[in-house]
């Protein structure tokens, strides 16, 4: 598609792909309705061989987040009680001896759901909620809790870097809608309604290879260009995620806004996103059998009215 990115082509994209009121004025799930009981069992059927693979990142202080963004940090974990605690006495006055800890971190710090209050579009947030209901104490409407049961279907692995023949995609290099469905091809696999479609650009692998996150959580980074919005709308998927912090290309195609195609996706579309996943190991077994296709879980946690949620999602196959 050629599209001159900016805040016409923003406004253009967020009338044409609006979804407010398509599931209803009281909705809170967006795209995610586009999953079916009957899809969820089909997908199960995907699972052969039992192989799990996890696509989450460890939460703890080796993480990408360095403040680029919004302040964000990496997961602070505490103990409030040790093993030394107990050697010493200081437990016996309880008659039980343990260990119990605290975590401190932010919902968006590590792999990740974005929860589709978590963007607005001037003073509305997705379905023509009023941006006001999310204020200091969360997410009045269209918080994480809402997709608890919501997160499962069938899973599709898009491997672009695969797909160009290299370990990784480069800073700055866009996806087009073209690349995707050429991928999809090769692969051998449809893209259907309902489906969680996880592209992977090999960012991570690269970094945790350098041994450096450096601009990851904020920075430069490969992604999808702005015209993908157009590309989730027409598949009618019901989440797409990626192996990066913000699944579109940055530098972003415009300096008019800062991630444009979050702009569309989630206050105008209701489209469910998942960043910072892993994908090494999945991606290698996906090529060695020639799968593509997964039962894929991964339910946030319940976190009333947060704009994400941490998560471990699993892609069986």
């Amino acid at each position: 598609m050629d599209i001159k990115v900016g805040k016409q082509a923003i406004a253009e994209a967020s009338q044409k792909l609006s979804n407010w009121g398509r599931w209803g004025a009281d909705d809170q799930i967006g795209t995610l309705n586009h999953v079916t009981p009957q899809d969820v069992v089909a997908a199960a059927s995907l699972i052969r061989s039992g192989k799990v693979f996890a696509l989450g990142i460890p939460l703890d202080r080796n993480g990408p987040q360095t403040g680029l963004f919004g302040g964000r940090f990496n997961p602070i974990h505490q103990m409030l009680a040790t093993g030394t605690d107990a050697v010493a006495g200081q437990q016996d006055w309880n008659k039980i001896r343990y260990a119990d800890d605290t975590l401190n971190l932010c919902v968006q710090g590590a792999t990740h759901w974005d929860a589709l209050g978590h963007i607005f579009y001037e003073d509305k947030a997705y379905n023509g909620h009023d941006a006001k209901r999310i204020d200091s104490r969360g997410l009045g409407v269209l918080g994480i809790e809402h997709s608890k049961n919501k997160m499962a279907g069938r899973g599709v692995l898009l491997d672009i870097a695969r797909f160009r023949g290299v370990d990784w995609l480069k800073d700055g290099e866009g996806i087009s809608n073209d690349e995707l469905n050429k991928c999809a091809r090769a692969q051998n696999v449809e893209i259907r309604k309902g489906d969680f479609v996880i592209i992977r650009t090999g960012q991570m692998e690269r970094c945790l290879a350098e041994g450096e996150w450096g601009g990851y959580a904020g920075g430069d980074a490969p992604g999808v260009k702005f015209e993908n919005c157009y590309w989730c709308q027409e598949h009618q998927i019901a989440a797409i995620c990626s192996d990066t912090w913000g699944v579109e290309v940055r530098p972003n195609e415009t300096d008019e806004a800062n991630q444009p195609w979050h702009w569309v996706v989630i206050p105008a579309m209701g489209l469910c996103m998942g960043e910072i996943f892993y994908l090494k190991e999945l991606a290698a077994d996906c090529a060695d059998d020639g799968v593509y296709e997964f039962f894929f879980c991964g339910p946030p946690l319940i976190i009333t009215g947060g704009t994400g949620s941490p998560i471990n999602p699993q892609a069986i196959k």
